[in-house]
């Protein structure tokens, strides 16, 4: 009973996702359990890359925080995600943009998409 709840909630999340690429500044807003209690954390960030297929699939999400670069990986289909906001399409021209961890300041910006 309890697994069947957990594996249509990890469906409903996955079908709730907006489509994103490397590039795009996402929040992700992702549940954290402390003991009994529960709370939603968002990690808003750049996409440097998106990998696997399926099941498998997952994405890095780099930061900036007090001047020291955080990257987090997120599975796809994750029960703990609750939703994921795109906050601006970014142009870039690779999947994956490692070289923005050698970037600082200004040069670290990415060019909004126009739509």
């Amino acid at each position: 009973m309890d697994l069947m709840k957990v594996a249509e909630e990890a469906f409903k999340s996955g079908s709730e996702m907006p489509e994103f690429s490397a590039g795009d500044t996402i929040s992700v807003h992702y549940k954290i359990k402390e003991g009994n209690k529960e709370r939603v954390q968002i990690f808003r960030g750049t996409v440097i890359q998106i990998k696997g297929t399926g099941i498998n699939k997952r994405f890095t999400v780099r930061k900036i925080s007090n001047n020291v670069g955080i990257e987090r990986i997120f599975p796809m289909n994750s029960p703990f995600i609750d939703q994921i906001d795109l906050n601006r399409r970014g142009k870039v021209r690779r999947k994956r943009i490692y070289y923005l961890r050698q970037l600082t300041g200004k040069k670290a910006r990415i060019k909004e998409k126009r739509v």
